[in-house]
């Protein structure tokens, strides 16, 4: 506990620029399981760069750990020659500031800084990477996490989120640094005044919307089906750019829920501001009620993730992630075959937690699909790697269960605006069919099997939870389940150890994927099971894949995996 008490003592008194900060040190003083909590460890800079509880200590997202970061990455970048960064935020707590701060010490290392005047959805910071050339870009939020969270998240020269390599270069030259004797900042106003620091205009916003807009699989069935839809930002970001496109595709009747309108960095009708949870769509669906809506759609605070609910009589159905990106990916890809616009040998990407229905989606086009590790950062690797290599349209689509989905590579990161435009001129398409997309989704089940998939999240807080969470990941590593909820295991894919051993014949066969701490089991008859801590909270998942020829079997068998997968994540 010394150390612990002499880094409390140092920010006690260095930590002096924020008042909030300094009522916090003083109000946990002789506290020492509140000081233990926020100076054990400091935050870790990973592939999703830093998130954390807004607060005092290095274990904090504040000035002076975003700071750090920041001069981390500076020192990182200037050791390759001239460097420039784009940086956006959100609505949460401190966004802005934290943004502004990490602008500061990238111009006093005379670094040009492409900074958002105002707050803008992740995938347009990712478009701005590419849009000015730049070698990073710094995207200010902590997505879909509870209000007294924020986070900072690095992107390379590619558009997408930072690569392990580059990452962990980062963190060396973080871990270098002094927190208060080592970090340099420049004036603020001084900074734009000189050039350091440039406000990004509407031109880039004009060009990212003109890059979405070209997604567009049915362009004219928007505007002519006439359906209505209800949308909430969420209190986040998604609230101009998504109406705005909406508009241009000529959706007329679009209601914003009011009380989730404006920027709340508080979210204070939805304290998780989530939509993959229903509770994101309370709000709306209140609304719904008086004003029923064909559609409901939610994105989630940085405006990368969508979730929708569903007109069914006179109730709504909230659909899954998996749900509605295998409904993306079959509706594009059914049109896109029958208008001609569908390139040769087309290339799908979905992470491997993601449902195999689309993999059978994409195997009746003639369509490749590749299964990557969790982390859109890989799907948006495809498309540059594709790219780079003279073949950028073969790209179709990629998706995540998360509710995260990507037509095209404009972008390299999730992005829910072009989602929610695909998402309603697929319906506006099914609804002159007359279907509703809950029966096209039937429809599919028909064709390739039920799936039922559900996610089991347990939670490992503090100190004791992550190691906790270590010794659990290390017993299922060592001691493998023969079967699970009645099917025996068939194989076991520890992505840890790059390892797929086969139960039967005990064979083992490399994995050509990054390392990750990821063990997946595969059962008879095509269900699966993947557990994995996330990378972005402390917490346990546990993915279960159900396979029925009808409803009722399906979801007896993802009934008795839920129960299995509780017991073996207690």
């Amino acid at each position: 506990m010394t150390d612990i008490m002499s880094k409390y003592e140092l920010w006690c008194r260095c930590a002096t620029e924020d008042a909030d900060l300094t009522a916090e040190l003083q109000a946990i003083s002789g506290q020492d399981a509140e000081i233990r909590d926020r100076f054990y460890q400091e935050l870790s800079f990973g592939t999703a760069g830093l998130r954390g509880v807004i607060g005092a200590g290095d274990n904090r997202m504040n000035i002076y750990t975003v700071r750090k970061a920041t001069q981390g990455l500076a020192n990182h970048l200037k050791a390759q020659g001239q460097a420039a960064v784009a940086i956006a935020y959100d609505s949460r707590i401190k966004s802005d500031l934290f943004a502004k701060e990490a602008a500061r010490v990238l111009a006093a290392a005379d670094i040009t800084v492409y900074l958002f005047p105002q707050l803008q959805p992740t995938p347009v910071l990712s478009y701005a990477v590419r849009y000015y050339g730049c070698q990073a870009g710094i995207m200010v939020t902590a997505s879909h996490n509870p209000a007294k969270y924020n986070g900072y998240k690095c992107y390379g020269s590619d558009g997408c989120q930072m690569t392990d390599n580059d990452a962990n270069a980062v963190t060396a030259c973080i871990r270098a640094l002094d927190m208060f004797a080592d970090v340099q900042v420049a004036d603020y106003e001084a900074a734009v005044a000189d050039g350091h620091i440039r406000l990004v205009g509407q031109e880039l916003l004009d060009s990212y919307y003109e890059q979405v807009l070209a997604q567009q699989v049915n362009p004219a069935v928007s505007a002519r089906a006439g359906l209505s839809v209800i949308y909430t930002p969420l209190n986040g970001t998604g609230n101009v750019p998504v109406r705005e496109i909406l508009r241009r595709v000529g959706i007329q009747q679009v209601t914003v829920v009011p009380e989730q309108e404006l920027p709340d960095g508080n979210f204070p009708t939805a304290p998780y501001p989530n939509p993959e949870i229903r509770q994101a769509f309370e709000c709306a669906l209140a609304l719904a009620e008086k004003q029923p809506a064909d559609l409901l759609l939610a994105t989630d605070p940085d405006a990368d993730r969508v979730g929708i609910a569903v007109r069914d009589g006179e109730a709504y159905t909230l659909m899954t992630g998996n749900q509605v990106g295998c409904l993306l990916l079959d509706y594009i890809l059914a049109c896109r075959t029958a208008n001609g616009t569908l390139p040769q040998n087309p290339v799908t990407v979905k992470s491997l937690v993601t449902s195999n229905l689309a993999t059978a989606i994409a195997t009746k086009y003639g369509c490749e699909m590749r299964d990557l590790l969790t982390g859109f950062k890989y799907i948006g690797e495809q498309a540059g790697l594709l790219e780079q290599a003279g073949q950028a349209q073969r790209f179709v689509f990629g998706f995540e269960e998360s509710y995260g989905y990507l037509a095209g590579s404009y972008v390299r990161d999730k992005d829910a605006v072009v989602a929610s435009m695909l998402i309603v001129e697929m319906a506006s398409y099914y609804h002159e069919q007359g279907l509703t997309l809950l029966q096209r989704m039937e429809q599919l089940y028909r064709e390739h099997g039920y799936y039922c998939h559900s996610v089991v999240n347990v939670a490992f807080e503090g100190e004791q939870g992550m190691i906790a969470m270590e010794q659990l990941m290390s017993g299922l590593r060592e001691n493998p389940p023969a079967v699970l909820a009645g099917c025996k295991v068939l194989s076991v894919a520890d992505y840890g150890r790059q390892l797929r051993t086969d139960c039967v014949t005990g064979q083992t066969a490399a994995i050509a994927l990054p390392k990750s701490n990821v063990l997946s089991y595969a059962l008879e008859g095509n269900a699966g099971l993947i557990i994995r801590p996330s990378g972005t909270e402390p917490k346990v998942k546990a993915y279960i894949t159900a396979i029925g020829t009808d409803p009722a079997a399906a979801a007896a068998q993802e009934t008795a995996l839920l129960a299995q997968a509780k017991e073996l994540l207690k």
